[in-house]
């Protein structure tokens, strides 16, 4: 069973940074996709970005591109989400999640693997 792990979330003034982390324990896949969600409250929960574990290639929402950054470190079995320049509309809980397959979008449906979340608030 996947078991994916998320840290790195807190408080920060806008204009802020934060780094998050998840950490991806029992998936023993070599080519699938890790990708970051975010539901804010009264909101559906969207797809922020995502990365291709076979290639690195990326993806990100357009409220974000230029500000979040994602990475993998293959050795450590992590992903790395990169925020910066924050925005009172960033704030939260982010949730990573994995697919089964090389293929994903930034929908949810292309991930079955979640991880409980990681709350990051970001005040005016």
């Amino acid at each position: 069973q996947v078991q994916l792990v998320e840290s790195g979330g807190g408080s920060v003034q806008a204009g802020g940074s934060l780094k998050l982390s998840c950490a991806a324990i029992k998936y023993t896949g070599s080519k699938h996709c890790i990708g970051w969600f975010r539901k804010a409250p009264g909101k559906e929960r969207e797809g922020v970005a995502i990365i291709r574990t076979g290639d690195s290639s990326t993806a990100y929402a357009d409220s974000v591109k230029g500000r979040f950054t994602i990475s993998q470190d293959n050795a450590k079995n992590a992903v790395y989400l990169q925020m910066i320049s924050l925005k009172p509309e960033d704030t939260a809980m982010y949730y990573c999640a994995a697919s089964r397959y090389g293929f994903c979008r930034l929908y949810e449906i292309d991930f079955p693997y979640w991880g409980q979340g990681t709350q990051v608030t970001v005040s005016s």
